[in-house]
């Protein structure tokens, strides 16, 4: 079920021969509804770096000359663009963030700290290295660092401490293994707490297993070289981190540089990149009441200048 679905079709504004790019796509929840609103001289690309996503996209999609589904990673945006002569001609950019509902369902896939499974949460399992692997390598002063940056987590430096400990009595392989030793390490007044303890040491390892924020940041940056003139990019983020990086973007390519600001006459090369379209939109109560996985999801929208 994609999440804030009516107002990412809003945001992106489509244009029935319009072209599109789904960075993020996931199970094709949104690349389905993007499709159904272009006419025949549309055009919609997709993107995903999960083998298992390429693997099961509805046939539907498949069947469908508009759209074309590419394996690889959304910070690669630009040259897929270019060896399609599409840069600077997409109407449309959508980011839907994170991790997916399929790959938190699918124990083996490691990515949950409620189902067993290999302490992997690769998004592309052929690609780098798995948490486990890093979990292996890491010193404790990196990892209570990423801890501390990736997953806001407070009680970092006793987590960093009791997982370093007992990787040296035996490797750590499964997920259900890292989670209880997370939750053993915090005040049992925070084992009984509403969000399991283990989530932020989860959302951290993850981000940094996957270069999240990089990806993140290099796909936002080649968005501005990509979209047309009046195209729009469309972001839905999941937590505070990504939300912040792109709330800032979009800011700083909104506003002309300081010594410029309030003046009549701004040179062409200073002028903003992007404006910014409303604020950002948060899921309403009917689809909360659907799908309680859309009750973090914060939708950016902004339009190329």
């Amino acid at each position: 079920m994609p999440v804030l679905l009516e107002p990412v079709l809003k945001g992106l504004r489509i244009s029935k021969d319009g072209t599109y790019v789904d960075g993020t796509f996931g199970r094709g929840g949104h690349s389905s509804a993007i499709l159904q609103a272009l006419g025949k001289g549309g055009r919609l690309i997709a993107i995903d770096r999960d083998p298992a996503a390429i693997a099961a996209a509805p046939e539907i999609l498949r069947q469908d000359t508009r759209f074309e589904l590419i394996r690889g990673e959304c910070a690669e945006l630009e040259d897929y663009m270019d060896e399609r002569a599409l840069a600077g001609k997409v109407d449309g950019i959508l980011l839907d963030l994170g991790v997916s509902s399929p790959q938190l369902d699918e124990a083996e896939r490691g990515f949950s700290f409620l189902r067993d499974g290999p302490l992997d949460m690769r998004m592309d399992p052929d690609r780098g290295i798995s948490a486990a692997a890093w979990l292996a390598e890491v010193s404790e002063s990196d990892l209570r660092r990423a801890l501390q940056q990736f997953g806001e987590e407070k009680m970092a430096s006793r987590i960093a401490r009791t997982i370093v400990r007992a990787r040296e009595r035996a490797p750590l392989t499964r997920t259900l293994q890292l989670a209880e030793l997370v939750a053993g390490a915090v005040p049992a007044k925070m084992r009984a707490q509403r969000k399991h303890p283990a989530t932020k040491t989860f959302q951290a390892i993850r981000i940094v297993v996957n270069a999240e924020l990089e990806q993140l940041q290099a796909v936002l940056e080649q968005s501005l070289r990509v979209l047309k003139k009046g195209g729009r990019l469309c972001v839905i983020s999941f937590h505070s981190l990504e939300d912040r990086i792109v709330k800032r973007f979009m800011r700083d390519h909104s506003r002309e540089p300081e010594q410029y600001r309030g003046m009549p006459v701004i040179p062409p090369e200073f002028q903003p990149l992007l404006t910014l379209v409303g604020r950002a939109v948060v899921a309403d109560s009917d689809e909360l009441e659907l799908n309680i996985r859309s009750r973090s999801a914060r939708l950016r929208i902004a339009e190329r200048n």
